[in-house]
């Protein structure tokens, strides 16, 4: 009988091997990339974080022929670390034995030993489970990574408490036909396009409440901007005064979030040459006032009577960073009509609704507000859009027994990504995009 110990402290093997110049070092990993020399070969390994070169040197090691080590290979080396300027991290690795774990049975279908694929979203997404192989793919994700271990670890930091929210739902929480439906054992469900009304009941309940899952939007579009399924980082407040509360705790989350960025996945930042905000304080505008400030700074009359366009999400943020010097702006005050109806509406001008939104270098990337908290208020703004209360029940049942005011956003983690990284389309910050056309892989 064998018993089963907790595993040993996790060490990155670059840093391992880095520490160990002049010392004999094993590890594991694949074969990134093979460059053959006359009488050695170069024998780049892709480990857990990065590469570590190695040198093969004479004709064989242990019984293995220098010419059949091939890309994709899984090896077991062991070898004495040296130093090499001209090598990733300064040092490389002579190999004195070796052992083959994996083998491909197949050429790579993608160049992954290049600097740059060079590969069309059409060539890469089908064979995402390879070309996310490659350093900077792997890059893009490790900061994604980041982004959301940072912001747990704010909303830890500031009293809220962890939810998981169903993602099977009898109704959805934004209204309107971008529902994916479901036979669910007989009655009609659908995939959760928000977990706004978990968030409010848990904020009923805990108080401060976040979460990190999957949002679904039956959305036809095949723009650079929307995926069907994406990474939602939400959160819910109670015992606020006002929206500005959320915008305020929002403000202090993106701070932590982009230090803690910069903290931890430096290397990847700067392969992929990403520039992280500073962020002090971001400026708000009404969003009646960011029409005016369009029409009249740049010329630019809008159609759009309820929200922005992606093109005014891009002059706005010009706005912002020329007036301001702010990567970010918050617009506020959003007519009420196109709001959910949840949304709070101004006790000033009931026309508008105590919501805004959130613009990251030319795009919207967080959705919130303040929420009905009084019962009759919410029934009444239900009655108002004709809408049939009985099929919200188990949502005004969270008014009618008492409520505190409350508030909280969304943010797609896609679009954070992009926005902060720069990529050109919302598919290469989603590892496995879902789109109109797209389920595998």
């Amino acid at each position: 009988m064998e018993m089963i110990h907790e595993a040993g402290q996790y060490v990155d093997t670059v840093k391992r091997v880095c520490e160990a110049v002049g010392s004999e070092v094993t590890f594991r990993g694949t074969v990134h990339r093979v460059r053959d020399m006359s009488d050695f070969s170069f024998v780049v390994m892709r480990v857990e974080r990065g590469l570590i070169q190695c040198t093969f040197q004479g004709d064989e090691i242990g019984g293995i022929k220098r010419s059949d080590i091939k890309d994709a290979m899984v090896l077991e080396v062991t070898g004495t670390v040296r130093e090499e300027p001209r090598a990733e991290h300064g040092v490389e690795v002579v190999l004195s034995a070796l052992s083959i774990l994996g083998k491909p049975y197949d050429q790579l279908p993608v160049p992954l030993g290049k600097k740059y694929m060079g590969l069309s979203l059409d060539v890469d997404l089908p064979l995402r489970p390879i070309t996310l192989r490659h350093p900077r793919k792997q890059a893009i994700f490790r900061v994604q990574g980041a982004i959301a271990d940072g912001f747990a670890q704010y909303m830890q930091s500031q009293g809220f408490t962890h939810i998981h929210t169903p993602k099977i739902v009898v109704a959805g929480a934004e209204g309107g036909a971008n529902l994916f439906k479901l036979d669910y054992f007989g009655t009609p469900a659908y995939l959760a396009q928000s977990p706004q009304f978990h968030k409010q009941y848990l904020a009923g309940a805990f108080g401060r409440v976040y979460e990190i899952g999957s949002v679904y939007r039956a959305e036809r579009h095949n723009t650079s901007r929307h995926l069907n399924e994406y990474m939602g980082l939400d959160f819910e407040m109670a015992y606020i005064d006002s929206m500005y509360d959320v915008m305020a705790m929002e403000t202090g989350m993106l701070k932590s979030v982009m230090a803690y960025v910069k903290e931890h996945c430096a290397e990847e930042l700067a392969m992929l040459n990403a520039e992280v905000p500073e962020i002090k304080e971001i400026p708000t505008i009404r969003f009646h006032e960011a029409k005016q400030i369009m029409e009249e700074k740049y010329g630019h009359k809008s159609k759009n009577r309820y929200d922005l366009n992606p093109d005014e999400e891009v002059l706005l943020c010009q706005w912002a960073k020329e007036e301001h010097d702010s990567d970010f702006v918050f617009v506020t005050h959003f007519p009420s009509a196109k709001r959910p109806f949840y949304a709070k509406d101004d006790p000033e001008d009931p026309k508008l609704a105590l919501s805004f939104d959130l613009l990251f270098r030319g795009l919207e990337i967080t959705t919130g507000g303040q929420r009905i908290h009084d019962y009759q208020e919410q029934m009444d703004k239900l009655e108002a859009r004709k809408m049939n209360a009985e099929l919200f029940e188990s949502f005004t049942m969270l008014h009618k027994y008492g409520m505190p005011p409350h508030g909280g956003l969304g943010i797609g983690l896609e679009r954070l990504t992009m926005q902060l990284l720069g990529l050109n389309n919302i598919r290469e910050a989603s590892m496995f995009p879902r789109d109109m056309n797209r389920l595998e892989p």
